[in-house]
């Protein structure tokens, strides 16, 4: 069944009784679902997923729930009522299965800081291959983040998500993202949004991570590069092992498997990594010239328009949090520094000082020490022993703090470097 919401079309399918919204066919993504079964009435089964009590003795019939889906539950709250008037579902509560750190969850927490939505959130490890539990695969089959959940209805990809909020949270109090239709503005945004969301950011992460000679001033240090490839090269046998351990999930973990391998051929490809980064330079040209516009449509000292006009639109999270994770990634001085593309440099300055994203990314030093904190507390939580675990914490916390502290001073030096007067030898 095909259902229209405006410009959203998305294909619903039965799953635990929830509505679950893909892509429509046209996708060149290819979604398996596995077999639902166990759960019964579409109420019961949302408040099995945020972690409600209520659908306990209906996950018991249905066998024993994974322990980090229990442990989830037992820790979800009950959320108040939203700001909405965009059907009958706008008042249930936003639930987002997300990573801190994804750069598709980060663009869809944007969106949720700017309409100042009320949101309950559940970090998915990915360093910790959260993504690829069985508790998850069954929540999205795809096993990627974000997935939203709101009343009956589960949302997986971060443009499907996106474009749900836009459309259902219609008071007038909540901030539109995307002009109306009929707005002179409407087609602007919409292309720059489709432009940049079309880059391949996993192949630039990955490339990045396999070949940092191609970067300059990246943020990831070479041993956390040693780990990370690793970790990329481990995946492809957790997800055979997973396949073979969950029957009723065999089919989506081959999926991904196979989805992953591709993926990673191309990644470690250091022309295909070459050719997209030229490709890259001629998208972030395009945007220079369009800030450029904005510009001299806006001669006046003080004022800055952003990429499509006065207001901050879905174009601008999408170039923001783009620019942010070329600059985490060592990206930036090719793009942007040195005077090259001064609108794009004034631009990520300027988005680096508002609130909201501010917020959801913070600065771009501290993405790492945000990232392995976490990670090292729900690792001992997790698996350290209860006569050690106090031990561990208290030795994972005194070398993560050795690591903040390594890590800024490298960046205080970098610093200090930038700023001493070089000798002219030419």
């Amino acid at each position: 069944m095909v259902t229209s919401q405006g410009p959203l079309q998305t294909r619903r399918r039965s799953f635990l009784g929830l509505k679950l919204h893909f892509p429509d066919a046209s996708s060149s993504a290819e979604r398996v679902l596995p077999a639902a079964g166990g759960l019964g009435k579409p109420k019961d089964a949302v408040e099995s997923f945020p972690g409600a009590r209520a659908h306990r003795r209906a996950e018991e019939a249905a066998g024993p729930p994974h322990p980090e889906m229990a442990r989830r539950q037992d820790e979800a709250r009950v959320g108040a009522p939203l700001r909405a008037e965009g059907g009958p579902d706008a008042e249930a509560r936003l639930i987002l299965y997300h990573w801190t750190h994804s750069f598709s969850s980060q663009k869809v927490r944007l969106v949720i800081a700017e309409k100042a939505l009320k949101c309950e959130e559940h970090d998915v490890s990915l360093p910790l291959s959260e993504h690829n539990e069985p508790w998850f695969m069954r929540l999205n089959s795809t096993g990627e983040v974000p997935v939203l959940i709101h009343g009956e209805n589960i949302i997986c990809e971060a443009t499907q998500i996106i474009d749900y909020l836009e459309q259902t949270f219609l008071d007038e109090r909540t901030p539109r993202l995307m002009p109306d239709k009929g707005s002179m503005y409407y087609p602007r945004v919409q292309h720059y949004r489709e432009l940049l969301d079309s880059l391949p950011m996993d192949a630039y992460t990955h490339g990045c991570i396999l070949h940092p000679e191609l970067t300059v001033d990246s943020m990831i240090p070479a041993y956390a590069t040693t780990r990370i490839r690793s970790q990329i090269g481990n995946t492809e046998s957790e997800l055979k092992k997973l396949a073979e351990e969950n029957p009723d999930l065999q089919e989506a973990y081959i999926a991904k498997q196979k989805r992953l391998k591709s993926k990673l051929l191309d990644h470690d490809n250091v022309k295909y990594l070459k050719k997209i980064l030229d490709e890259l330079e001629k998208v972030l040209d395009q945007v220079e010239t369009e800030l450029q516009r904005r510009n001299e449509e806006t001669p006046e000292e003080g004022h800055q328009p952003w990429l499509c006009g006065e207001s901050f639109t879905l174009a601008d999270v999408s170039l923001a949090v783009t620019l942010h994770r070329l600059k985490f990634l060592g990206f930036a001085r090719r793009n942007w520094g040195n005077g090259k593309r001064p609108n794009l440099e004034t631009y990520y300055e300027r988005v680096l000082k508002r609130k909201t994203f501010n917020k959801v990314l913070g600065h771009v030093n501290n993405i790492l020490i945000s990232a392995v904190l976490p990670t090292a507390f729900r690792v001992a939580k997790k698996r350290a022993p209860k006569v050690l675990g106090t031990t561990l914490v208290v030795g994972l916390l005194a070398g993560m703090g050795y690591f903040a502290f390594m890590l800024f001073r490298r960046r205080l030096g970098s610093m200090i470097l930038a700023l001493r007067p070089r000798p002219n030898y030419f």
